[in-house]
């Protein structure tokens, strides 16, 4: 079962307890070098309740149990 999968099998609303969910990946830049030459190396999971519309976002680096050489080695090799 991939990651999106199991969040939406588990997930409830913070606010309304609504069990439906949407599930988004985004991807954005960080600071520095990154940000000039416009690399999107920070991706996190974006859950919206269906019903209030409430979303919290996820680093998928800490939910994948990555760390910073990891995803610097993702970032040059792809």
């Amino acid at each position: 079962m991939d990651l999106e999968h199991e969040i939406a099998s588990r997930y409830a609303c913070a606010k309304c307890r609504n069990q439906e969910v949407s599930i988004e990946r985004i991807a954005t830049t960080g600071t520095g070098l990154s940000r000039i030459f416009d690399i999107e190396h920070n991706v996190f999971i974006a859950c919206s309740c269906a019903s209030c519309r409430y979303t919290e976002f996820y680093n998928l680096e800490i939910l994948q149990g990555k760390d910073n050489l990891g995803a610097v080695l993702d970032l040059i090799f792809g």
